[in-house]
C-alpha cells in the first residue's frame, strides 16, 4: 500500500479509509486493553496516534538476524516501524485524526541505549549526539523552519527580479582583508616547498597559487550585479576564526544580494522589506513549529516576530547610536565594552539600542571609516574634517555609509553598505590601508570600465534562524556545527 504521509493522515477526513503510515516512535503506552503509539514522520511536528489491540495485530520485521518473531513490546521509543490501518476520528483532545492498526512491521528496533529517550535532554547532550538530535521535536522543528526561511529567500528575491548567482567556495582574494581563512592545497604538508625566505612555494599547488575557501562571496557578487542588475547569492562561507561562542561558526551559509543603481536609502528599504518578508513567511507557513517552540523554548517568540512586523524599523546614524549610549551611561547604566566614538559596537551596545531604548528593529548607519571595509562608500566630507552622513549627520571623523540592521536578542543580523563606485576613490582607501592588490585586479577592473553606483548587504543564514526559532545557540540552528576543535558528523 501506498504510505501516506503523517502530516496528510492529520489532515484528512477520510474516514474509514485504509491508510499506511510509516516513521519513527515517540512514544508508547500500554493500557489493559490497547496500546498507543505516537508516530512521527518528519513531515509535522505533530504525531499520529495508533491504536493497537495486541491481541489482533500481527507483528513481523524486516531484516532480522534472530530467529525469535519481534513483539509489540519491543517497540519502543525510537524504533522505526510501518502501520498499515484505519483513518478514524479520534475521540482525544487536540487531534482529528488517529490510526486503528490492522497490522505492523518493524523496520528497525530500537535498543534501550538510544540516546534520545522521551525525557528530556540538554542541548549539550543533543549537540554530542548531532547524528540523531535531528529525530526530536525541537530540531525537527527548527530544520522545518530552516527549509522554510530557505524558500522564503528564494522566493523574495525571484518575485523582485533578482538572480541566483553562484559564486567560487575557492579563492585566491579575501574579501573582507581579516585573513582569518582555511586554505585549501593539495599540497603535502610534511615537505612544503620554500623559497630562501622561508614562504612557501605554491607553484606545485593545484592551482599553482595559494588558495583559501571563502568568507564571502561578496565581490564576486558584484560583479554579478555590474552585468545582470540585480543578483543574490545564497551559499556556504567559511572564516577560521577561533571564537567558541554561542554565536560564532567556522562554517555558516550567507545570503548576499547585490543591486546596481541603488543609494543607501533604496538599500535600507530593501533590508527592511527582505527581513520582514522571511518573518512572515515564517508566521504563515510554519504555525505548528513556531507554536511548539513558543511553548517550549521561548514564551514571546511569537509575539516577537509579530512585533518585527508591526513598525517600521528605526534608521540610526552611528554617531546619534553613540550619543544615546553615552547618555545611557551617564544615567548609571553599565556595559563590558567601552563605547567611544570610533568604537566598534560590542553585540551589548546593539542590544541596548534594540530592545531597552527603542523597542524595536535598528538601521543603524555611517559608521567610522576605521573598522568598516575598503570597499565601502564614503560619506562627503565638511569643512571642519568630518563627515556628513545620513540625514546630515556631522560625524567627528571620516565614515562610510553602511547599513547594518539590528535585532532584538540577535544584535547584528544584517550588514550592508553602498560600495564605492570611483575607481580613483577605492584606489585611495585600498593605498591608504596599504592592501595588497595582487589578487584584486579584477575587481578594480570593474571601476575602471563602465562602473555604476551599486550596494548590497549580507544575511547570516544562521542568525536569521536563531532569531525566527528563539534559540539560544547558533550550534543549534544548522545540522551539522563546525566550531573550533569540532567536525565530527
Amino acid at each position: 500500500m501506498k504510505r501516506t504521509k503523517v502530516i496528510d493522515a492529520l489532515q484528512s477526513t477520510n474516514y474509514g479509509q485504509s491508510v499506511c503510515v510509516k516513521g519513527w516512535v515517540r512514544t508508547h503506552r500500554s493500557s489493559k486493553a490497547v496500546d498507543f503509539v505516537a508516530l512521527n514522520d518528519g513531515s509535522t511536528i505533530r504525531n499520529i496516534q495508533v491504536v493497537v489491540d495486541p491481541a489482533l495485530i500481527p507483528t513481523s520485521s524486516v531484516g532480522s538476524t534472530s530467529d525469535a518473531t519481534p513483539s509489540l513490546k519491543d517497540i519502543t521509543t525510537g524504533s522505526c516501524i510501518a502501520v498499515i490501518g484505519t483513518l478514524v476520528e479520534s475521540p482525544a483532545a487536540g487531534q482529528a485524526s488517529e490510526v486503528q492498526a490492522t497490522s505492523i512491521e518493524i523496520l528497525g528496533l530500537c535498543g534501550s541505549d538510544y540516546p534520545m529517550q522521551k525525557k528530556g535532554q540538554s542541548f549539550e547532550v543533543m549537540r554530542k549526539n548531532a547524528h540523531m538530535r535531528l529525530r526530536t521535536n525541537t530540531f525537527g522543528a527548527v530544520m522545518r523552519i530552516r527549509h522554510n526561511m530557505a524558500m522564503a529567500i528564494h522566493t523574495y528575491f525571484h518575485e523582485h527580479g533578482y538572480f541566483y548567482f553562484h559564486t567560487p567556495l575557492i579563492t585566491a582574494s579575501d574579501c573582507e582583508g581579516a585573513g582569518n581563512m582555511f586554505q585549501v592545497t593539495t599540497k603535502n604538508l610534511y615537505d612544503l616547498k620554500k623559497d630562501e625566505q622561508g614562504k612557501i612555494i605554491y607553484d606545485d599547488d593545484f592551482f599553482g597559487e595559494q588558495t583559501s575557501l571563502t568568507v564571502s562571496g561578496q565581490l564576486e557578487g558584484e560583479l554579478g550585479a555590474t552585468a545582470l542588475g540585480a543578483i543574490y547569492t545564497f551559499g556556504p562561507t567559511f572564516r577560521a576564526e577561533n571564537s567558541n561562542t554561542p554565536r560564532h561558526l567556522a562554517e555558516f551559509w550567507m545570503v548576499e544580494p547585490e543591486v546596481a543603481f541603488i543609494d543607501q536609502e533604496e538599500l535600507m528599504d530593501l533590508e527592511e522589506d527582505f527581513i520582514k518578508y522571511c518573518v512572515r513567511w515564517a508566521l504563515d507557513n510554519c504555525h505548528d513549529d513556531l507554536e511548539f517552540l513558543n511553548k517550549m523554548i521561548d514564551k514571546t517568540l511569537i509575539a516577537r516576530l509579530e512585533g518585527v512586523l508591526a513598525d517600521s524599523f528605526v534608521r540610526l546614524p552611528y554617531t546619534e547610536g553613540i550619543r544615546i549610549l553615552q547618555q545611557a551611561i551617564a544615567d548609571g547604566h553599565q556595559f563590558e565594552f567601552p563605547c567611544q566614538w570610533g568604537d566598534d559596537l560590542a553585540s551589548e551596545h546593539e542590544r541596548y539600542l534594540v530592545e531597552e531604548h527603542f523597542k524595536k528593529p535598528v538601521i543603524m548607519t555611517d559608521y567610522p571609516r576605521s573598522f568598516k571595509s575598503f570597499y565601502m562608500k564614503q560619506n562627503s566630507e565638511t569643512a571642519d574634517g568630518g563627515s556628513v552622513g545620513y540625514r546630515g549627520a556631522i560625524a567627528p571623523g571620516p565614515t562610510m555609509q553602511g547599513t547594518d540592521v539590528l535585532f532584538p536578542q540577535i544584535g547584528e543580523i544584517i550588514g550592508g553598505s553602498v560600495r564605492e563606485e570611483d575607481y580613483d576613490k577605492l584606489m585611495g582607501e585600498v593605498e591608504r590601508r596599504q592592501m595588497d592588490t595582487t589578487h584584486l585586479w579584477w575587481y578594480l577592473d570593474t571601476r575602471r570600465w563602465g562602473s555604476c553606483p551599486h550596494g548590497g548587504f549580507g544575511l547570516g543564514f544562521e542568525r536569521l534562524i536563531l532569531f525566527v526559532t528563539g534559540m539560544q545557540n547558533i550550534r543549534d540552528v544548522i545540522p551539522f556545527p563546525r566550531t573550533p576543535k569540532n567536525a565530527e558528523f
